[in-house]
């Protein structure tokens, strides 16, 4: 079902003149569902309205040879964000063959390794809107839900299964069609993919869940939901709405936002 629903995001974008700003509008609008672009070149900011997902419009601000960084969406608390990442494990004769086996038999290879992003705008009182980017998977087509539970011990085997909802997100539901079913995302031959979807469900219903990525379908019992290079799974976090985020420097590290971006960046955030 196509978003419909207007909402606000709010990027940080480094611009030194009135001609930035005018590039950035020009290519924003060129977005379908954009409804509203205002930047301010003084607290390098650009506010944004529209349906238009977050993605979409970072890969439009990039365009011009700018960096972006969401700083807020949608209204207080009505934000979230989930980072994707793989627990593959090793099994006992990965763990024998690597040369660096000082780790334990069953540790995971990698302690962070990023392969998608979640955002989540809730946008009516009985609609949120999701906004997914992957990167780094086999091409295929991945299927998108929130699990019944937070706990990423075992990576996406200790989530839980399909999250069945509250009573406010099941009043319209079938028992066919849980709302912790989100959808599909296709990653093409690039190991990209991206899906902009929207469900009847509000923030705070979903917030310490997980979310999870991946190509094999529960409807068949004969492929359960297991860790593996494909599969990636992360917590749905509460994250700032709309001005609520007025950060430049890390009161912990002393960096400034594009500092932390960078960072992050190195480590594979997208």
């Amino acid at each position: 079902m196509a978003v419909t629903t207007p909402f606000q995001t709010l990027f940080a974008v480094p611009m030194h003149c009135e001609s930035c700003a005018k590039d950035i509008s020009q290519a924003l609008h060129k977005l379908p569902g954009i409804t509203k672009v205002e930047p301010n070149v003084k607290e390098q900011l650009v506010t944004i309205e529209g349906t238009a997902p977050p993605s979409a419009i970072i890969d439009a601000i990039e365009s011009t040879g700018r960096d972006a960084i969401l700083r807020g969406s949608g209204a207080s608390n009505s934000a979230a964000v989930s980072i994707l990442e793989t627990y593959y494990h090793r099994s006992v004769q990965e763990a024998a063959a690597s040369a660096s086996a000082s780790k334990p038999v069953g540790s995971w290879i990698n302690q962070r390794l990023v392969r998608g992003l979640a955002r989540m705008v809730q946008v009516s009182p009985t609609e949120t809107v999701v906004d997914l980017t992957i990167r780094g998977l086999s091409p295929g087509k991945y299927r998108a839900t929130i699990r019944a539970y937070g706990n990423l011990q075992d990576g996406v085997t200790s989530a839980g299964p399909v999250w069945s909802g509250t009573s406010s997100s099941t009043d319209n539901e079938t028992k066919a069609a849980p709302p912790g079913i989100l959808g599909t995302v296709e990653i093409g031959s690039d190991g990209r993919g991206t899906a902009f979807l929207n469900h009847p469900f509000q923030v705070w219903e979903v917030i310490g869940h997980a979310l999870v990525i991946s190509p094999n379908d529960e409807s068949d019992e004969g492929k359960p939901l297991k860790n593996d290079e494909n599969t990636v799974v992360g917590i749905i976090a509460r994250s700032a709405g709309v001005w609520d985020n007025d950060k430049t420097v890390c009161s912990c590290t002393g960096k400034t936002l594009w500092e932390e971006r960078k960072d992050e960046v190195s480590k594979g955030m997208l």
